[in-house]
């Protein structure tokens, strides 16, 4: 059994799902995405994702017409295995086609581009055994691309993100739950000091950058706790 966490874009909220491994994401349709296909490898028993992810899934699923091996989608910060603003740990991204021979990966890479569905598709020179695309939200707080800037007030699978890092390195958030509320501010300016970085409780560049690079992969072998 799993605990999904889901930012609904529509009605800006979160939302909580209790999911057995073989039944369908939330807001799958056509039991196209299970629950144990998005986690794929994670440990983790909580699970997130936004609304529109799961959207241009079913959609992107509907215009392939046949079923879609994914090899990779969800995985916690703490676990690793993916770059340190990797749009996996928002559980906004598939890596998909492992199974496909290159003219097949091709096809689905180009559909993928066309469809419009995407907001990010990988090219081939940087995934040239399986197909990455995500649905990526907000403008990046780096000019090299990575998470949106995050304050106090905001909702969604990013804040999820941020939660998870501080909290594996100790700094408490009141639990994972998806809002920027007054604990969380108070955790990233926490962490801000320790870094000596400005304590102003807004995630940006550097500190987006800071956090990923102490975070990702600082817990990899322990059941992560929310």
């Amino acid at each position: 059994m799993a605990t999904v966490k889901v930012f609904n874009n529509d009605e800006n909220r979160m939302e909580t799902y209790y999911k057995r491994e073989n039944e369908a994401m939330p807001y799958n349709t056509g039991n196209t995405l299970t629950v144990s296909e998005f986690r794929g490898s994670s440990l983790s028993d909580l699970l997130w994702t936004e609304k529109r992810a799961m959207q241009s899934w079913n959609s992107f699923r509907f215009l392939y017409g046949r079923p879609i091996f994914v090899g990779f989608a969800f995985k916690r910060p703490r676990e690793g295995g993916h770059g340190q603003q990797s749009q996996h740990y928002a559980g906004l991204a598939f890596d998909v086609g492992h199974n496909l021979n290159n003219a097949q990966r091709a096809e689905m890479r180009n559909l993928a581009i066309n469809s419009g569905l995407w907001g990010y598709v990988e090219p081939v020179s940087l995934s040239p055994t399986w197909v990455h695309f995500d649905r990526r939200r907000g403008t990046p707080a780096c000019a090299s691309g990575g998470y949106p800037m995050l304050r106090q007030g905001l909702l969604g699978a990013y804040v999820l993100v941020l939660q998870d890092a501080l909290s594996s390195l100790g700094y408490g958030t009141g639990g994972l739950d998806g809002v920027f509320g007054g604990m969380t501010a108070t955790a990233v300016m926490s962490y801000q000091r320790s870094r000596g970085l400005m304590q102003d409780g807004i995630v940006g560049c550097i500190t987006w950058s800071t956090l990923m690079y102490d975070a990702v992969g600082s817990n990899p072998f322990s059941q992560p706790v929310d």
